[in-house]
């Protein structure tokens, strides 16, 4: 892979840019589009790539990132019709939309990869997780997955489970960040200063994730691990069980994935 296009640098196509150029990529392998003049500039000024319109990105690419919103895709591939000649892949990350809608827009045979990584990109620990289309050989895959590896960790998995996906760690840094704000407000609430409540928040989350990822332990062991009987965390989790938290996760969880089915159907 030479060259990759990322047509819509938002957010989350410009945590894919600045990832690839932390892991090496020059300025002139990576091109981006925007829609203004304004953030085309200051997409040049901070990262040093090339910003052009989409068809001329597209034109040269040897992988194409698809990363504008749902409602969007549709009037982009129309935009570009004619320009994709289906050997690039084509990798979308827009939530909900599946494979199914690219496919039958782009030229016959085009490899299509459905992505869908989360904000933790910017620090290099994002969650990607991809699923081929019909037309995608394992090969297109690994190209896919050696862009996204410099931005944290992927896994491939069957489409349909892509919604639950989306749900979970698409969504995920946002409840992540929800709990935060209310343990940080809970300690300003007790007396701590801010600026202590969040760098203990902070350090407890991210030990908190290290600990689940290397100890090889369940969430739930881990759990149990802090709590003593009669103690002030099992006290604190009862309180959590009394107000249904965990059956608030859940639902929150099933909205996200309606969601995505909702997007799907909207604009398939």
């Amino acid at each position: 892979m030479r060259t990759v296009a990322v047509l819509g640098a938002g957010k989350m196509g410009q945590a894919i840019v600045s990832g690839l150029l932390r892991a090496g990529w020059s300025g002139e392998s990576v091109t981006a589009t925007a829609r203004s003049a304004e953030r085309a500039a200051e997409l040049r000024e901070s990262y040093g790539i090339r910003v052009e319109p989409n068809a001329e990105a597209v034109r040269h690419a040897d992988v194409v990132v698809v990363a504008v919103k749902p409602q969007d895709a549709g009037s982009l591939l129309e935009e570009l019709a004619g320009v994709f000649d289906g050997g690039a892949p084509v990798v979308s990350i827009c939530a909900g939309l599946p494979v199914a809608f690219f496919e039958k827009r782009l030229p016959d045979q085009t490899p299509v990869i459905r992505a869908m990584p989360n904000t933790p990109a910017l620090v290099d620990e994002a969650m990607t997780v991809l699923s081929p289309g019909t037309h995608a050989s394992a090969a297109h895959l690994a190209a896919v997955e050696e862009l996204f590896k410099p931005l944290g960790r992927t896994l491939v998995v069957d489409e349909k489970h892509q919604d639950a996906v989306t749900a979970i760690s698409g969504s995920g840094p946002a409840y992540f960040y929800y709990l935060a704000e209310a343990m940080t407000e809970a300690g300003v609430l007790m007396g701590l200063p801010r600026a202590i409540a969040k760098e203990l928040v902070t350090q407890t989350s991210l030990g908190a994730a290290r600990m689940l990822r290397e100890s090889g332990q369940s969430a739930v062991d881990l759990r149990e691990a802090v709590e003593s009987p009669a103690g002030t965390t099992i006290s604190a989790v009862r309180q959590l069980e009394n107000h249904r938290a965990r059956s608030a996760v859940t639902d929150a969880i099933e909205a996200a994935r309606d969601r995505a089915r909702e997007i799907a159907e909207e604009y398939a």
